[in-house]
């Protein structure tokens, strides 16, 4: 995401990363281009040319003219001052009441129910609530059909009255549901609609009123840029909402919206859709995705995603295997489906420092494993608990079972017992020997052949 704004970013600061002098004037320089960098994001005129004045006067305060590294510096001023601008810090989704009832409203086409079933699987998961699914579109003829096949995918009951077309009427008989049946959370997703409909943009009013909800969200697609943030405008006059939820994500490489929406509406960015999995929801933390702008990565989150699918007990099963060398082709095929579980690959290699910039123009597919899954599922089982058994005539009959080359065999039994070869001295604590083994070359152990 933001590819195109992390590249020029880069450009503008370039200079200044250097050991060259450093001065006022090409500090200045390097500010216009950065608020050229954000125009051509789709960040408006005014928003860019504040933030770079404060990122100049900051920086020419906190003395970066005469630091030992002043290009470091002016990026660490210019990282805080962006995430200040897309609100500083995570604010979380307000579930009160019994039930807690979340309205999520929007545009046409922006994603809203796609988002409705996003945030039921997320409760779900992640705070065991109840969650009711509520279908509250009542023009769309296939938005109901879609919230259910959405539901049943994710385990979620929906809710929803097809011969009725009042959506003030569905949602408040949905809530009644709710309380009789203990659900502790309701998401109603309504119609989209256009801020320049005066009957459509009373009718969601009408609902916010008749269903009080603790949390309203508007859903706006991240692809649209200043468009959004003007649309979000509008809506946020008649809905007082309480926070936006940027969808597609993933594929914005200008970075518009995400920049200025919280400075445009004074309201969080609360959810950002990253793909078109029910689990590509994350909660919006402005510092992180500062980082990844300026092309520091996003350890954090990469850190947490791995949390969710790699438990504490298979961890030290696998550490004990890589410690006593009995880690198998049979290991390696379970790690690689947990790391498939993580979400999309270009996105996960992004989130590792300078990984951004390198990634820029590769197209990394969700089939990334496929060449090594082929390979594995083509071994006996014999051959996948002992890796030791592979010899040539092995490796002839699995390359004719997959459908590819021995030379591509050999590449992974190679990378294989590279792999268990580091993991192991990274159990015996030899972090040097490591360390100048993975310098050495042979590329990430996870690499397709």
């Amino acid at each position: 995401m933001f590819d195109n704004l992390s590249g020029k970013l880069e450009n503008a600061l370039h200079v200044l990363k250097g050991h060259g002098q450093i001065t006022e004037v090409n500090v200045a320089e390097t500010m216009k281009e950065v608020r050229r960098a954000l125009l051509d994001a789709d960040v408006s005129f005014k928003i860019a040319k504040d933030f770079t004045k404060t990122v100049k006067e900051k920086a020419i305060g906190q003395k970066v003219l005469t630091s030992l590294k002043p290009g470091q510096v002016l990026v660490k001023v210019m990282r805080d001052e962006m995430a200040e601008l897309m609100g500083g810090e995570a604010e979380h989704i307000q579930l009160e009441g019994k039930p807690a009832v979340v309205l999520v409203a929007g545009l046409q086409g922006s994603g809203k129910t796609t988002f409705s079933s996003k945030l039921a699987n997320f409760l779900q998961r992640k705070q065991s609530r109840k969650v009711l699914l509520v279908a509250g579109d009542v023009y769309r003829p296939a938005a109901i059909q879609q919230l259910k096949v959405l539901g049943e995918q994710i385990g979620v009951e929906v809710y929803a009255d097809e011969d009725n077309k009042s959506p003030v009427d569905i949602a408040q008989k949905a809530i009644a549901h709710a309380k009789a049946n203990g659900f502790n959370t309701v998401i109603v997703d309504t119609a989209g609609r256009t801020s320049v409909d005066k009957q459509m943009m009373e009718e969601i009013a009408a609902v916010h009123k008749a269903v009080k909800p603790s949390e309203t969200l508007f859903v706006v697609d991240a692809m649209t840029g200043q468009d959004a943030v003007n649309t979000a405008k509008a809506f946020n006059d008649v809905l007082d909402y309480d926070g936006v939820v940027l969808t597609k994500l993933d594929g914005d490489t200008r970075g518009g919206a995400a920049l200025t929406i919280k400075a445009t509406v004074n309201k969080p960015i609360k959810f950002i859709g990253t793909g078109e999995k029910m689990d590509a929801l994350d909660v919006f933390h402005p510092d992180r995705m500062a980082d990844r702008i300026l092309g520091m990565g996003d350890v954090v989150s990469l850190v947490e995603r791995a949390q969710e699918q790699f438990d504490e007990k298979e961890a030290r099963k696998i550490s004990k295997k890589f410690a006593t060398n009995t880690f198998d082709y049979e290991d390696f095929y379970q790690q690689i489906q947990q790391i498939k579980k993580m979400g999309n690959m270009k996105d996960l290699l992004g989130m590792m420092p300078g990984m951004g910039k390198m990634l820029k123009n590769v197209d990394i597919d969700d089939d990334a494993f496929k060449g090594v899954e082929s390979i594995i599922q083509s071994m006996t089982p014999e051959e996948r608990k002992n890796p030791k058994l592979m010899n040539g005539s092995r490796k002839l009959r699995i390359a004719k079972g997959c459908g590819r080359d021995v030379s591509e065999i050999n590449k992974l039994v190679k990378q294989f017992e590279d792999m268990s070869k580091m993991m192991k001295k990274m159990q015996g604590g030899k972090m040097k020997q490591m360390a100048q083994m993975m310098g050495g070359g042979g590329g990430m152990p996870f690499g397709r052949p």
